[in-house]
């Protein structure tokens, strides 16, 4: 990357990552789509949170704001690392730089700023009028998919990239290292908590990490003036600024067993349609408004 972005500039480098961007989100959600949505099982129904399907017309509203947050998602990772080679910030490649500091230390302030970040950024979101404006749409989304990682408006994107922009500007940060992370762990993580399902390996009640329960509840009852576990990775900040849960649990383990009866009455959307081009081109995803039904 370093080596496009100094041969053949900004516009190139920025095209890349657009490209590579959408081809790894397209096989990350799509790993976690197919088995789960397309072709799911009662065994695993029992651990989605929300025991409806979304109609394919929000998936498909998924996808394109997916597309659209992409798009603004890897300028901040371009221009980080264009200024590597413009020499105006401390990011670097390879494995040497001065006074740079152990990878290890440099993954934890990576992770530990970006996380912080994304918590007040979020919790913005939500209690500023400007900012809820634009993370709205967002929580149109009411029964997210895999999809919906970063179907976000352009500016939410942004926003959550800059930590890319400004921990190199700050200390030496290694590129390959800061975008292992980002490309892998915080978007790998994204599609998790978006996933709608629980994790038989991740009980809601671990005492570090927030789950995709905790997700699915924040896109379930958050709102304007709401915020309610604005975390990403961490519980630690949600449980700081007192931006819990107030109600009762309703993780797998608290609420009623599900039965194969409720299991067979459940509508299985036909989400075949999603590789249809004709389809695409027929269906109008506007049609559903920007605040679904809790049935979508």
């Amino acid at each position: 990357m370093c080596e496009i972005g100094t041969q053949y500039g900004f516009v190139a480098l920025w095209i890349t990552f657009t490209v590579m961007g959408l081809l790894s989100m397209i096989i990350l959600s799509s790993a976690l789509f197919y088995p789960y949505y397309v072709t799911p099982t009662f065994e695993q129904w029992i651990y989605k949170s929300n025991p409806r399907f979304p109609s394919p017309l929000l998936v498909k509203k998924e996808i394109i704001h997916m597309c659209k947050g992409l798009v603004v998602a890897t300028l901040c990772p371009t221009f980080t690392l264009m200024a590597t080679t413009w020499g105006i910030s401390h990011g670097y490649c390879g494995a040497e730089y001065p006074l740079a500091l152990p990878f290890y230390l440099q993954a934890l302030i990576i992770f530990f700023f970006t996380d912080f970040f994304e918590y007040i950024y979020h919790m913005i979101g939500h209690t500023v009028n400007f900012f809820w404006s634009i993370h709205r749409h967002h929580h149109r989304f009411y029964n997210p998919s895999p999809f919906a990682v970063i179907a976000d408006e352009y500016l939410d994107q942004f926003v959550r990239t800059l930590p890319m922009v400004i921990l190199p500007m700050v200390t030496p940060i290694n590129m390959d290292l800061l975008f292992a992370i980002f490309a892998t762990l915080f978007y790998g993580y994204g599609v998790y908590l978006h996933w709608g399902y629980e994790s038989p390996l991740l009980s809601a009640h671990n005492p570090v990490f927030n789950t995709a329960y905790h997700h699915y509840t924040h896109h379930a009852i958050s709102a304007k003036n709401r915020a309610i576990y604005t975390g990403f990775f961490f519980k630690l900040w949600d449980q700081i600024f007192a931006t819990q849960n107030p109600n009762p649990c309703a993780c797998v383990d608290c609420r009623p067993k599900r039965t194969i009866e409720e299991w067979n009455a459940t509508p299985k959307p036909d989400y075949s349609v999603l590789l249809s081009l004709k389809w695409w081109l027929e269906t109008d995803s506007k049609s559903l408004g920007n605040t679904p039904s809790k049935d979508e």
